[in-house]
């Protein structure tokens, strides 16, 4: 049994789930694919997958082996890029990390186009509210809201996103208007983070800079959720201007501390050093930079 092809399976498997799932979408028989994870068990002699009654664990061994196929395999589908690059063609399947609001009305758009000028190239595109480790999941590129801590990976500048705070006017109505960034202290704050817990909220008027940390009694990992509330009255919500700006314009949201307004938040898409001589990454990012300004 070719060994390259039991751990093209046997990452399927790991990231299906299951052996089942994996056999649908790859596709093969169940029992091919049962007999690639043995085949591989039998020539590194140690247990892969712990399989229980709902699903499938990874042992030590099988994580080692999960992470070095992954890179192997990528490292391939890289080399059938670059090859055909110098046909005109861009190959293989590129994986996209991104914030699930973002994505999903500013990057998901872009992509039909994209795959449009290259037919022999697929996407995947991964949208979650947390920052992803693109070695640990198998990431091309990953665009990030926010301050960049130390990294070793390349970043390029897409944007500035202009946060506002706001709320429905029956909020306000009931609350009181902030006046000043400690005022928020009083008030029901709706966050937005990827954990449960305090966030900083930055405000700034001319030179001086304020920070209030926010524990508000209502928390959610989605933007688009937390916009929902503002609008039901549940608090003060602090979302991107491009999307409150319609329910503001219309009177559902009022803002508040605007002569407060936050510092903008840069938007990066970052990828491995290791990448820069990828052409579909840099092909994909030129062509993100590019569209950035129409979406």
């Amino acid at each position: 049994m070719d060994r390259f092809d039991a751990m093209s399976v046997y990452v399927r498997v790991v990231e299906a789930g299951s052996l089942s799932a994996a056999a649908r979408a790859i596709p093969m028989s169940l029992t091919s694919v049962s007999r690639h994870i043995s085949a591989l068990e039998a020539q590194f002699g140690a247990q892969l997958l712990r399989r229980t009654t709902r699903n499938l664990a990874m042992t030590d061994e099988g994580r080692i082996l999960y992470d070095r196929a992954k890179a192997i395999l990528g490292e391939v589908d890289e080399l059938g890029s670059a090859l055909s690059a110098g046909r005109g063609k861009l190959s293989g399947r590129l994986r996209i990390g991104a914030p699930t609001l973002l994505g999903r009305l500013v990057i998901a758009p872009m992509l039909p186009r994209f795959l449009a000028q290259h037919r022999d190239l697929a996407v995947d595109l991964l949208l979650v509210d947390r920052v992803v480790n693109l070695v640990e999941e198998g990431l091309h590129v990953a665009v990030r809201v926010g301050r960049l801590p130390d990294s070793s990976l390349v970043a390029r500048k897409l944007d500035d996103i202009q946060m506002v705070l706001c709320a429905a006017p029956a909020y306000l109505a009931r609350n009181g208007t902030p006046r000043a960034p400690d005022d928020l202290r009083g008030h029901d704050c709706l966050v937005f983070s990827d954990a449960p817990g305090p966030v900083d909220w930055r405000f700034e008027a001319g030179a001086t800079r304020t920070r209030v940390s926010v524990t508000g009694r209502l928390w959610m990992n989605s933007l688009d959720a937390l916009v929902t509330a503002a609008l039901d009255g549940a608090g003060i919500v602090r979302a991107p201007a491009w999307q409150v700006a319609a329910h503001i314009a219309a009177g559902r949201l009022v803002p508040v501390l605007g002569e407060y307004a936050p510092p903008a938040t840069p938007v990066h898409v970052m990828f491995e050093r290791a990448k820069l001589s990828s052409p579909k990454i840099r092909t994909f990012v030129d062509y993100l930079a590019g569209q950035w300004g129409r979406a």
